[in-house]
C-alpha cells in the first residue's frame, strides 16, 4: 500500500516539475523573442513608387530587368493616338553584389540618356527602429546634345546628377509613406525653358502606397522644387498609378506630368501639366531573376 502511495506521489511531483519547467522554458523563449530585432516587411513592392525611388533594395544575388515606358502626351488626342507615337523607353539592368547595396545601368531613349545608379540601405524599419533609411545617387549622360544646338558645348555639359535620402515607414499592412529630400545638379540648362540659371536644385519628394488587395495597390509620388524660377516652363512632378504583382513580375501602370524616368529629368524637367490634361501614360515592368 505504501509503495502505491509513493508511486502516486512521485508521479504527481514529476508532473508538477515538468509543467513548471515547460513554463520556465516558454518564459525564456518569450524573453528571447522580445530581445530579438523584428524587421517589418518592405514598405513598397517595387524599386520605384511610380517615378520616385522607393526604399526597396534588391536582395544579394538578385538580378532585375526593368523596362519603363512613357508615351507622349495624351492631350494630342488622335493626332498621335494619345501619345503612342511619341514613346520614351528605358531599359535598366540592376544587380546586388552585397546585401543592402544595389547597382544599376540604364539607357533611356529620351535625349539618348545613359545612367548609372547606386542604392545603399542605411537602416530598416524594425521593433528597434521606426523607419527605413536608404541613400540613392545617379549619374546621367545626355548623348543627344550637339554643337549645332550649343556651339560652346563641352563634355561635362552632358552630365547631370541626383542625390536622395529616402525615408519610409510602413504604418500598417495597407499603408506606407515616404519622404525623399533630393538634390539635382544640371551642368547645362536651356534658359529659354528654365527661365533662369539654377544648376543646383533642392527638392522634397513624397510618396504613398495604399494596398487594395493581396496583389494590387494604388501609388502616388510628388516632388516640390524649391529653386524653380517663376518663368520656367517646367512643373513639379506628380505621378499616380497602380501596382499589380504577379509572381516574379510587378506591373506598374501610371499617369504622370513627366515623360522622363531618370531622376534629373523628371525631378527638374516635368514638362506636362495636370491642370490642362498635358500628362503622359506609361508603365514599369519589373522582373526579378
Amino acid at each position: 500500500m505504501i509503495n502505491k502511495y509513493l508511486l502516486v506521489f512521485t508521479f504527481a511531483f514529476l508532473s508538477a516539475f515538468t509543467v513548471q519547467a515547460q513554463d520556465d522554458l516558454l518564459e525564456e523563449l518569450n524573453e528571447v523573442t522580445k530581445n530579438e530585432t523584428q524587421f517589418e516587411p518592405p514598405a513598397f513592392k517595387a524599386m520605384k513608387i511610380g517615378n520616385l525611388q522607393s526604399t526597396k533594395i534588391a536582395s544579394k544575388g538578385d538580378f532585375y530587368l526593368i523596362v519603363s515606358h512613357r508615351f507622349g502626351t495624351i492631350k494630342d488626342g488622335f493626332d498621335t493616338f494619345f501619345g503612342l507615337d511619341n514613346a520614351n523607353t528605358k531599359i535598366q539592368l540592376l544587380y546586388s553584389f552585397w546585401e543592402g547595396v544595389q547597382m544599376s545601368i540604364s539607357r533611356e531613349s529620351l535625349r539618348k540618356t545613359y545612367a548609372a545608379a547606386l542604392k545603399v540601405g542605411i537602416a530598416k524599419q524594425s521593433s528597434k527602429f521606426p523607419i527605413n533609411l536608404v541613400a540613392y545617387g545617379t549619374v546621367n549622360r545626355d548623348t543627344e546634345l550637339n554643337k549645332n544646338q550649343f556651339p560652346s558645348l563641352k563634355p561635362g555639359d552632358r552630365m547631370s546628377y541626383a542625390l536622395q535620402l529616402l525615408a519610409s515607414k510602413r504604418f500598417s499592412n495597407t499603408f506606407s509613406f515616404e519622404l525623399a529630400p533630393s538634390y539635382v545638379r544640371q551642368n547645362l540648362q536651356n534658359l529659354n525653358l528654365t527661365g533662369a540659371s539654377n544648376h543646383n536644385q533642392f527638392l522634397m519628394g513624397l510618396g504613398t502606397r495604399y494596398k487594395l488587395s493581396k496583389r494590387m495597390s494604388i501609388n502616388m509620388d510628388y516632388a516640390y522644387n524649391f529653386n524653380r524660377d517663376t518663368n520656367s516652363v517646367y512643373n513639379n512632378p506628380l505621378t499616380i498609378g497602380i501596382d499589380i504583382e504577379t509572381g516574379g513580375h510587378v506591373f506598374q501602370l501610371l499617369f504622370s506630368n513627366a515623360q522622363s524616368t531618370n531622376e534629373p529629368g523628371f525631378l527638374s524637367n516635368a514638362e506636362g501639366d495636370w491642370s490642362d490634361g498635358n500628362i503622359f501614360f506609361g508603365f514599369n515592368v519589373v522582373r526579378v531573376f
